[in-house]
C-alpha cells in the first residue's frame, strides 16, 4: 500500500480522469473550466500538502454524498434541496420508529455533505488546482425497491459490516484509540455479516421485523459514517500550512461531529429483535449481558478520557485524533464497512493514491 504505483504503457492514469473539471452528486456539474496539472510549485500560501487534503476530503465527501442520497431517495424528504427518488413510506415508517423526524434529519444530513464537496472543489479551484470527480466510479447497482432512483452508485447499502465499537469507544472511562485500545460491539451480529442499510427491493419490506432490522442496520450505519469525519478532520487539521485551510477544516469537521451526536442518539432508539430472515440480533443495550455506563442508551455525550498522556487527568474528547495515517485508517474503515463492495481495483488504487497523499502532508509543505 506504501508503494506507489505507475499506469501501464498505454494506458490513461487514474490522475488524468480523478482530478478533473466537474464532478461530484449525479446530474451536477460543479465547474466549467480547466485546471492546472500537478505541478513542483503551489500557488502562494497554499502547500501541495495542503491541496492533497483538501482533495482527499473532497473524495470523501462525496462519496459520503453517494451513501446519503441513497438513504434520502428512499428513507428521507425529497426536495428540490435534496432531489431524487419518491420515497418508500414501508421504510420510512421503520426508520420513524427510531425518531419521528428521521425524514427530515436523513435530507439535512445529505444536503449538508453536498455543500461540503462542492465548497472544497470550488475551493480548489480558486486556487488553480485540480478538483475531485469520482464519476467514472458510479458502476454500483441501485436498490431495486420502489423509491430509488436507477443509476449508478459509487457505494453499496445492501452488503454492510458496520463496526459499531464506536458507541463502547465514547462511553469508555479508561481506554482510547489513540493508545491502541479496542472496545467491544453494541451490535456484534452487524460485524459478522452483509446486511442491507436500506430495502434491496420490495421483497425486503416483509415482514414486519426484517424491514425493522434494516432500518435499525442504518440507524446504526449513520453514526458510524459520521464518527469517522468527526475523527477524520481534527485528525488533518494538524497538517495543514495555509490558515485559511485550518479554518476550511475547523468549520466544516464540527458539523461532523453534530452529525455524529444526532445518530448516536437515534441508534439507541433501535428496537430489540432478531431478524426472522437472517438471524441478525438486535440486543437491548439497557440490559444484561449489556447494561452499564459502557452501553446504556441515554449516555449519548463523550465520557472524559485518557489523551495525549496517562499522566493527565481524563478529559472529554474526540477520538481518535491521532493525525498519523488518519486518511487511508479512515479508507481502510470504509472499506471494511463494505461501503465499496463491488468496486474495481481501480478504484482502490485512486483511492489509496489520494488518502498516501493527505498523510504525506506536513506543516510547511
Amino acid at each position: 500500500m506504501g508503494q506507489r504505483r505507475t499506469s501501464p504503457p498505454g494506458t490513461t492514469s487514474r490522475r488524468s480522469f480523478l482530478l478533473a473539471v466537474g464532478a461530484g452528486a449525479v446530474g451536477t456539474g460543479l465547474l466549467t473550466e480547466a485546471v492546472p496539472a500537478f505541478a513542483d510549485s503551489e500557488s502562494p500560501g497554499l502547500t501541495r500538502g495542503d491541496a492533497a487534503i483538501l482533495r482527499f476530503l473532497a473524495a470523501a465527501e462525496i462519496l459520503e454524498t453517494d451513501a446519503w442520497q441513497q438513504y434520502n431517495e428512499l428513507g428521507g424528504i425529497q426536495d428540490a434541496e435534496v432531489p431524487g427518488g419518491t420515497g418508500s413510506a414501508t421504510y420510512r415508517a421503520a426508520l420513524e420508529v427510531l425518531d419521528s423526524d428521521m425524514p427530515q434529519y436523513i435530507h439535512d444530513n445529505t444536503e449538508d455533505e453536498f455543500t461540503h464537496f462542492t465548497f472544497i472543489n470550488a475551493y480548489l479551484a480558486s486556487k488553480g488546482k485540480e478538483t475531485v470527480s469520482l464519476d467514472r466510479f458510479r458502476t454500483l447497482p441501485s436498490s431495486k425497491a420502489s423509491g430509488a432512483q436507477q443509476m449508478g452508485r459509487l457505494t453499496n447499502l445492501m452488503q454492510l459490516t458496520v463496526d459499531t465499537s464506536w458507541w463502547t469507544r465514547y462511553r469508555s472511562r479508561t481506554q482510547n484509540p489513540d493508545f491502541g485500545d479496542t472496545f467491544p460491539q453494541a451490535v456484534p451480529g452487524l460485524k459478522q455479516g452483509k446486511f442491507p442499510g436500506i430495502p434491496r427491493s420490495d421483497a425486503d419490506l416483509s415482514p414486519p421485523d426484517h424491514i425493522q432490522a434494516i432500518a435499525n442496520t442504518a440507524g446504526f450505519h449513520f453514526a458510524f459514517i459520521e464518527q469517522g469525519g468527526t475523527s477524520l478532520y481534527p485528525s488533518l487539521a494538524q497538517r495543514v500550512t495555509h490558515p485559511e485551510v485550518l479554518r476550511i477544516l475547523l468549520s466544516i469537521g464540527p458539523t461532523e461531529t453534530m452529525h455524529f451526536q444526532t445518530w448516536q442518539d437515534k441508534a439507541g432508539n433501535a428496537p430489540p429483535l432478531t431478524d426472522p430472515t437472517n438471524g441478525l440480533v438486535f440486543p437491548d443495550l439497557n440490559s444484561p449481558p449489556f447494561g452499564g455506563e459502557d452501553f446504556e442508551t441515554s449516555l449519548i455525550m463523550p465520557e472524559p478520557t485518557i489523551f495525549l498522556d496517562r499522566k493527565f487527568p481524563v478529559c472529554s474528547i474526540i477520538r481518535p485524533t491521532q493525525t498519523s495515517g488518519a486518511a487511508m485508517g479512515a479508507v481502510n474503515a470504509l472499506t471494511a464497512n463494505g461501503l465499496f463492495r463491488g468496486q474495481s481495483a481501480e478504484f482502490f488504487g485512486v483511492l489509496h493514491d489520494l488518502a498516501e497523499a493527505a498523510d504525506a502532508a506536513r506543516h510547511g509543505r
